[in-house]
């Protein structure tokens, strides 16, 4: 009995709950899969699947196998993709996840030159806010706002970032001053959606702790949504200071209460670049966090980092038509 094409077929049924959507899988019959799987259920001496007409249940021992061997056969097929690596070139396909705002703002713009550097390899990028479970998902780097707490993962802290309270300067000067903390809910604010029905913004200031309860007047479970808000005067926002950077610079938005720090949950959060923990690190993510690290890591490098040509080309033009009407007859 091949013990680890049985182990393969079961954790694909397991997932899927069909035979027929294994079978096309691994290329057998539904009834060439089925009899395998049972075949090893004789060899266990225990049952693991439930069958019926129209369905497929686990058992209790099921559930509990299919857990067990599922980072056993990722092992095993991660040891044979990080042998190949080593003697070719990076390559394959790359799956990233990051959180939305952190994709955009810093991963989209430096893609295209990693991709200059090392052309064998395809980013699949997904943005989100929600935790991904790196295994099942097959997701080889998460980039997250906070270290993983999961076991069997391991982290790079890529940096640490601060949160700032923004307006646009067309608020600003409608809107009485803001001092103080005490201030804020005099002013429309703007909210990261968080479970529970209160919003609580924390501010921190030579060691003083404050919490202030404001009333939104919109809330999002995105940061895009937050940034354009505030760039069209709807309200005060916090959002991360990378991704504040050229609206800071260009004067769209303006930062609020400076000397304070601010957050809406843990003074603590940075970007967190989190992988499974493996014996040898594929090289296709290992240049890919080389990469990242190298150019945005660390301290005041998050706001340095290489523009894509888009933004490096509307730049360019901006620059030419303040240049014309400066200089109307050359």
């Amino acid at each position: 009995m091949d013990r680890l094409r049985a182990m393969e077929l079961f954790l694909s049924v397991s997932r899927t709950g069909s035979f027929t959507a294994t079978a096309k899988q691994f290329g057998v019959s539904p009834t060439s899969a089925s009899r395998v799987i049972a075949d090893f259920e004789d060899y266990l001496k225990v049952k693991l699947l439930v069958r019926s007409t129209r369905q497929v249940i686990l058992t209790e021992a099921g559930q509990e196998y299919a857990r067990q061997i599922e980072s056993i056969l990722w092992s095993i097929n991660e040891a044979e993709s990080s042998i190949t690596a080593i003697s070719s070139v990076p390559q394959g396909i790359l799956r990233v996840h990051s959180r939305t705002m952190f994709g955009l703002g810093v991963l989209t713009p430096l893609i295209p030159d990693f991709r200059k550097e090392f052309p064998e390899i395809t980013v699949e990028l997904t943005l989100s806010e929600t935790l991904v479970d790196l295994r099942r998902q097959n997701i080889d780097i998460d980039f997250r706002i906070a270290p993983p707490e999961e076991a069997g993962l391991k982290r790079r802290r890529l940096f640490v970032s601060e949160r700032y309270l923004v307006a646009s300067p067309e608020l600003i000067a409608s809107m009485p001053p803001i001092k103080s903390p005490d201030d804020i809910n005099r002013w429309p604010t703007l909210a990261y959606m968080l479970p529970g029905g209160s919003y609580v913004w924390r501010f921190k200031k030579d060691e003083k702790l404050q919490e202030l309860e404001i009333h939104p007047r919109h809330i999002a479970n995105n940061g895009i949504a937050l940034l354009e808000w505030a760039r069209r005067g709807e309200g005060i926002a916090l959002l991360d200071d990378y991704t504040l950077a050229q609206d800071l610079e260009d004067g769209t938005l303006v930062r609020l209460l400076p000397d304070y720090h601010v957050t809406n949950t843990t003074f603590e959060e940075g970007i967190y670049t989190t992988i499974i923990d493996t014996p040898l690190v594929p090289t296709k993510i290992r240049v890919f966090l080389d990469f990242v690290t190298a150019l945005v890591g660390g301290g005041e490098r998050r706001f340095t980092f290489r523009e894509p040509a888009v933004i490096k080309e509307k730049s360019n033009a901006r620059n030419k038509a303040s240049e014309d009407r400066d200089n109307p007859h050359p």
